[in-house]
């Protein structure tokens, strides 16, 4: 069986995912254990429900979703879901806060209603988060039904909406990490009678049987998800795959389940890529910055935004699974279903972007959208159109049959192109307003034949070009990738160039579509006032000093001219500065005319 994203470009792998880590707590990064290595090839029929839908909801709900965020009047900033270790509640406090979760207004038929509406194909909610305690029947009795005035199972009301609305589902656990449990990673050291903990017990008593539960009690599973393996010895890790796999024989598991058992590779938390990535991935993101409700978070992603982290994780080659965290009622907040619905309302119109699309032959964004393909389509995506409404395309090889926008109501309205040395531009510069409006525009070209691309990072005459680090290559300097937190658990991604040695360099080739000046920023960060070099292979030269900080910030260095279109080397060198805390992160191009 041949999925798609088993065939993107290898020219454009190399990604820098597993690069050393920049981490704001060292001892998160241990939890993760080799979660984030490539998961098994999986080739397997189950896969092609996985490969196909593309779009999940993911659901973090719990306990802590009745903290909100806050404990005794004072507020964590941070993903709410980790409250109890942050904010260091003890173990019995925080066990008794059980006999006040009563989530009396949690519909699951309603939730299912949203992730339908979304354009969702599938739910994966916590079963058990690190907290320990269990959001289903459970023989445990830190459970839902029996700890708690609620006193029934919210899993099984929601794996029988999903069943119902032909919606795939699957559960999260936390198999590693569990606060409550003596022995577990992050639990009590000592058990109840002052015994030593053991993980082993934990596991055998706990662990095991809760995971047996949920892949027995709740019918077929699609995804049995779980989280942070750390130093999870592997014949633990084993016993659990072993038993998805005899109990739910069409499950799913990621990469997270540890020691890369897993049939598909989860990236980083809230990780988009900037260049495409083979085989069966997915990236989980989040609808705000907290997974699980939290009272003070109200930065809400918007439709807008949903819809372009979803079509550029489908345009890397990958699997977008975007979280929604119910507060302690047990009801979504307003603002993410109400974002999550108009993005679907998109969807509804367009599904071949998304569903059983592959990716981006170029391998990386384009500076007014991304591109998914289907069949012998590649639809283009436009999120900011350009002034003029011509849409560029570079090393595009393949002869075009015909080209057309989708319009709101289904029509193709016809486009002309055209083609002027390595790069093709597509008119839709007689758009209505109305034509070109709403969330985003999908252009529709046909090919006669499979896409060959010439993947040459282009240089737009029409819109801004952001150089990214991730595509330059480094030498005498040290190109890798970095994490760190904004708030706990808020996750930023880069890739960098920095370690700079004397006469070191970040170097982007380019296909520059139209000679003429263009005004360059630089984005870096560091201390003092570096000066920076930007040189071109036409013996162009910019340079510069310009104040710097701990955070990227772009900075304008003047304007380089290109004497002609075609293929050039951009290379910049830092000439002054400190060569260990001056890390480069892009550059950006825009026309000046």
């Amino acid at each position: 069986m041949i999925f798609k994203k088993q065939y993107t470009l290898s020219a454009l792998l190399a990604t820098g995912l597993l690069a050393q880590p920049l981490l704001a707590d060292e001892s998160m990064d241990k939890m993760w254990g080799d979660s984030h290595t490539q998961a098994s090839a999986e080739t397997s029929a189950r896969a092609q429900f996985f490969d196909d839908s593309n779009y999940g909801m993911f659901i973090h709900w719990g306990l802590y979703s009745n903290l909100g965020g806050q404990w005794k009047n004072q507020t964590f900033y941070g993903i709410g879901e980790w409250i109890k270790r942050q904010m260091q509640i003890p173990g019995d406090e925080y066990q008794a806060l059980a006999g006040d979760f009563n989530p009396s207004q949690f519909d699951a038929k309603a939730i299912v209603r949203t992730a339908k509406a979304a354009g969702m194909k599938y739910i994966i909610i916590t079963s058990k988060h690190h907290e320990g305690f269990a959001m289903f029947d459970s023989e445990h009795p830190f459970n839902i039904v029996d700890a708690s005035p609620f006193a029934r199972d919210p899993m099984k009301e929601l794996a029988d909406a999903c069943r119902e609305a032909d919606l795939g589902f699957g559960f999260y656990y936390s198999h590693n990490q569990d606060w409550t449990s003596p022995g577990a990673h992050g639990g009590p050291k000592v058990n109840p009678d002052g015994s030593k903990a053991t993980f082993e017990k934990y596991f055998r008593e706990k662990c095991y049987p809760q995971v047996k539960e949920i892949c027995t009690n709740y019918g077929p599973l699609s995804f049995v998800w779980f989280d942070t393996p750390g130093s999870m010895p592997k014949e633990f890790v084993m016993e659990l795959v072993d038993l998805v796999r005899e109990t739910q024989p069409n499950a799913m598991l990621c990469s997270r389940v540890g020691h890369g058992m897993g049939d598909y590779l989860s990236l980083g938390d809230m990780e988009v890529p900037a260049r495409n990535h083979e085989g069966l991935w997915e990236t989980c993101d989040t609808t705000n910055d907290s997974w699980s409700y939290a009272w003070y978070d109200q930065n809400w992603k918007d439709s807008k935004t949903i819809l372009h982290r979803l079509v550029a994780t489908v345009g890397r080659g990958g699997s977008y699974l975007l979280n929604v965290g119910p507060d302690g009622t047990g009801r979504v907040p307003a603002p993410a279903a109400e974002y999550l619905v108009e993005a679907g309302e998109w969807l509804q119109k367009h599904p071949n972007v998304v569903y059983a699309a592959g990716p981006s032959p170029w391998g990386a964004a384009m500076p007014w959208g991304d591109v998914t393909t289907y069949g012998e389509h590649l639809n283009l995506v436009v999120f900011e159109w350009p002034t003029d409404g011509r849409i560029h395309l570079s090393g595009l090889e393949a002869d075009i049959d015909s080209a057309g926008l989708r319009t709101e109501n289904g029509e193709l309205l016809p486009l002309k192109w055209s083609k002027q040395g390595s790069w093709v531009m597509v008119d839709a510069g007689g758009l209505t307003r109305e034509q070109a409006s709403g969330l985003a525009s999908v252009i529709e070209l046909k090919l006669k034949a499979a896409p060959v691309i010439d993947p040459t990072l282009g240089v737009h005459p029409n819109l801004s070009t952001l150089l990214l680090a991730e595509f330059a290559t480094a030498e005498g300097a040290t190109k890798k990738g970095l994490r760190w937190m904004e708030k706990f658990g808020e996750w930023k991604h880069v890739t960098q160039v920095g370690e700079w040695q004397e006469n070191g360099l970040a170097t982007w080739e380019v296909d520059v579509a139209e000679a003429g000046a263009y005004y360059l920023d630089l984005t870096y960060r560091g201390e003092d006032r570096p000066v920076w070099s930007i040189a071109t292979d036409e013996g162009v030269t910019l340079q510069n000093q310009q104040a710097a900080t701990s955070g990227y910030h772009a900075y304008p260095f003047g304007i380089l001219n290109f004497k002609q279109p075609g293929k050039h080397k951009i290379m910049v060198s830092l000439v002054e500065g400190d060569p260990v805390k001056s890390s480069l992160k892009s550059i950006r191009l825009t026309p000046a005319r």
